[in-house]
């Protein structure tokens, strides 16, 4: 039993997807190996969600290219709905559309909450995720995903202490 309940807990490789962006370029999850990746589930009439896309562009400015974030829109947004909300966000950040498929092989409930966020390693593992709730307000709209990556993602050294 112990075993089981740790299996549940320990990083589990994230399920790949490759959707079509917002400007009909193909996006694979196994292009961004070797980044932070933040996954993000959510819909352009979501309140919650276009505040995340605010803490979202600080992360992705914080973090450059270290970081990639992927918003992925679900039914009912279309591709006119979310050309809209990227350009009236001004959202730098691929939003991709799917029709569900992606979203069936991270949701394991048969309820979601928006915005949802998976967080996946350097190695393509799924470290933590998160619904918009009650409970994770920190992570959807203060600090704390900013500290969930800071672990993930080393500071940089300072110029005079770097190794040629």
């Amino acid at each position: 039993m112990a075993a089981l309940a740790l299996s549940q807990f320990a990083p589990k490789r994230a399920p790949g997807f490759c959707l079509a962006d917002s400007t009909g370029q193909w996006r694979d999850l196994a292009d961004y190996r070797g980044k932070v990746v933040v996954v993000e589930f959510m819909q352009t009439t979501c309140p919650h969600c276009a505040n995340f896309t605010t803490l979202l562009a600080v992360l992705a400015n914080r973090y450059g290219d270290k970081l990639q974030i992927l918003s992925i829109a679900l039914p009912p947004d279309n591709p006119q709905t979310i050309m809209q909300y990227v350009n009236g966000h001004k959202q730098t950040w691929p939003m991709l559309f799917d029709m569900g498929q992606a979203a069936a092989s991270y949701v394991r409930s048969p309820s979601l909450n928006f915005p949802a966020v998976w967080l996946v390693d350097r190695d393509g593992m799924i470290v933590n995720h998160w619904e918009y709730g009650g409970l994770t307000m920190d992570i959807f709209e203060g600090v704390q995903l900013s500290r969930e990556i800071d672990k993930l993602i080393p500071p940089a050294l300072p110029a005079h202490e770097k190794v040629n």
